[in-house]
């Protein structure tokens, strides 16, 4: 674990847990498995304590325990769990989008809890669809008129030592699967940018018949044969199996190499190379980034080089167009931030530089690994400026929650408008201003973060299929 890691996983456990599960939680992270004794005595907090604080991060799945050989219990954190925190809004929204509202409800409250029973994340969610339906005016159902009887006869079989029928049983969220179909998100995307919608159709098309059958940490896809991809396309789109077979040619013989041929049964067998996509998919973030922060000239440079693997100088100035005295101040600057490096070739055994080749190239792993840490690092300062324009507004926030709780109750009670209206003049029009402006300064932090978590998602997928290909 990194610094940057370390101090963002510290970060994300104080703002969702307090500082004793943070403590515990960060005290583990840094040394590794220890038994309960020693995270009492190391991080001085009360047994009790450090007790609660190891079932939160249990509840959650960011500590495990195991049975040492010598017949005491060691507790393990797992940081790259407590990382997904970032994701979670995600998450949220991909469920909604995929499964509709209960979707959404239910996958928010298994990643509230960590895991749960299913009856009670059933009821949970059955409970806040009950009080959605009444607060919009519509009447109960006779069959939720028994809620409380029923809720009353299983507290008494509890007590009576009968157990529910899924006691024992938990459920937690599948976070593989959520990173599957955002890999694939991004493939199709990418295709779609790059070819046209009909390529990222059929490209959607193979993924979505391969994802069951295809592990997440998988370097191609199942073949598939162009008759099979034929009979799964949408029936929207009305194109004949001679065009499909012409759009599956395209996609393979293309530089991207996200398409590649297998075989010829079947009137061809085609895959998805997932490691050619997602190294593609890293080279263009990394290239956008040198866009950014060097301008189109240092970007042309880094594409010459992400290409052509080793240029000398006077080849980077030839085959960019660049003037040397420019390219040369590029290159340093390249080589300075360690997005470029360098290789020397001598000659001679003697290494004399007037007889050695000097080769600038890029190390596509190596930078995206620096460039994830540089993500870590923005996604802590952009949760600590967060949280210090949260606290230098906290006594405005607090009078204006005061404030909505009165205006609730009364609207309960059947107030008049005019009695709400003398209640919210309460707030004067500068802290109204104020507050818009705080809002709207938390909404470009919290866009921010959820921008810069895709890149890191995008350079976490590549450089683990590089690890699980080598």
């Amino acid at each position: 674990m990194t610094q940057a890691e370390i101090k963002l996983c510290s970060l994300l456990l104080q703002e969702h847990f307090g500082e004793i599960v943070e403590k515990v939680g960060i005290h583990l992270i840094k040394t590794g498995s220890q038994p309960l004794r020693l995270i009492v005595s190391d991080t001085g907090t009360p047994l009790q304590q450090v007790k609660k604080a190891l079932c939160v991060l249990i509840q959650h799945n960011f500590v495990t325990y195991h049975l040492h050989k010598r017949g005491f219990v060691e507790y393990e954190a797992h940081p790259s769990l407590v990382l997904r925190f970032l994701r979670y809004p995600r998450y949220i929204y991909n469920a909604k989008t995929l499964y509709g509202d209960i979707g959404e409800l239910l996958v928010e409250e298994v990643l509230q809890n960590g895991n749960m029973q299913m009856s009670c994340v059933v009821k949970k969610v059955s409970d806040r669809l009950t009080e959605t339906m009444e607060g919009k005016g519509k009447r109960r159902r006779s069959s939720d008129d028994d809620t409380e009887p029923q809720a009353k006869r299983k507290k008494q079989n509890q007590e009576d030592g009968e157990c529910s029928p899924d006691d024992g049983v938990y459920w937690e969220v599948n976070f593989e699967r959520f990173h599957q179909h955002f890999r694939d998100q991004a493939i199709v995307s990418a295709v779609a940018s790059k070819l046209d919608q009909t390529s990222s159709e059929i490209v959607r098309t193979m993924l979505r018949m391969s994802e069951v059958t295809t592990s997440s940490n998988a370097q191609y896809t199942q073949p598939l044969s162009s008759n099979e991809i034929f009979r799964a396309l949408p029936s929207g789109y009305n194109i004949s199996k001679q065009v499909l077979d012409q759009y599956l040619t395209l996609l393979a013989d293309d530089p991207m190499e996200f398409v590649c041929k297998t075989g010829d049964s079947g009137g061809g067998m085609f895959a998805i190379n997932l490691h050619k996509a997602l190294a593609s998919l890293a080279r263009a973030t990394l290239e956008s980034v040198v866009q950014e922060r060097f301008g189109s000239r240092s970007a042309r440079i880094f594409r010459l080089l992400l290409r052509k693997r080793h240029l000398e100088q006077k080849q980077v100035e030839d085959f960019a167009m660049i003037p040397a005295k420019e390219a040369k101040d590029m290159l340093y600057t390249l080589l300075s931030q360690n997005l470029v490096s360098l290789q020397e070739l001598p000659k001679t055994p003697d290494h004399a530089p007037s007889r050695t080749f000097y080769l600038y190239t890029v190390k596509t792993l190596p930078t995206a690994y620096m460039l994830l840490q540089k993500c870590y690092k923005t996604i802590a300062n952009l949760i600590e400026r967060r949280q210090f324009e949260t606290k230098e507004n906290k006594r405005l926030l607090e009078k204006s929650q005061r404030i909505e709780a009165i205006i609730a109750s009364m609207q309960a009670t059947g107030a008049e408008e005019q009695q709400l209206q003398e209640i919210e003049e309460m707030i004067t029009a500068p802290e109204r201003q104020q507050l818009e402006d705080l809002r709207r300064n938390v909404n470009k932090l919290d866009a921010s973060e959820n921008q810069v978590d895709e890149t890191m998602f995008i350079l976490e997928s590549y450089i683990a299929t590089t690890h699980s290909k080598a």
